[in-house]
């Protein structure tokens, strides 16, 4: 008999990819290949099966929002800046009906003022910020409680 896993998908939007080697302060030096293997491991200890992507497009990261209501059971997205102006990748999130976390590794509530404002997180059922990589690691803990 084969355990059915719960399929979850992360998503990295703008900028993310350059993890470890922008603003260091803020985002860390740990590279971006380095975090994914972790939210990897991660999600395979949890018992998730899980999948990443990272695009700088925002209708790359809708088609993969939108691609998830038939193979995934839940989203983390880091949508980068998209965050404070994207309605369209919060529209999305709300189209597929499947539990979403945002995540970010900085606290956007303690930064620029524009960035503490986040237009998906209505559409979301959590957002953890402030933690950096394990910003990642604690939305897998939640999304394996709640689907």
């Amino acid at each position: 008999m084969s355990i059915i896993r719960k399929r979850v998908l992360v998503l990295h939007g703008p900028n993310i990819n350059m993890v470890g080697e922008r603003e260091t302060s803020i985002y860390g030096k740990e590279s971006f290949d380095s975090i994914n293997l972790q939210i990897l491991d991660y999600a395979t200890s949890l018992g998730l099966e899980c999948q990443t992507f990272q695009s700088n497009s925002e209708g790359e990261i809708i088609d993969h929002i939108h691609a998830a209501r038939q193979n995934f059971d839940g989203i983390i997205i880091n949508a980068g800046a998209y965050t404070h102006y994207s309605y369209a990748i919060r529209d999305a999130i709300a189209a597929v009906k499947i539990p979403c976390i945002e995540v970010h590794f900085s606290n956007i509530h303690s930064r620029e003022e524009f960035r503490s404002k986040s237009v998906i997180a209505p559409a979301c059922v959590g957002q953890i910020s402030g933690f950096g990589k394990y910003s990642y690691l604690l939305a897998l803990q939640g999304i394996q409680n709640i689907i």
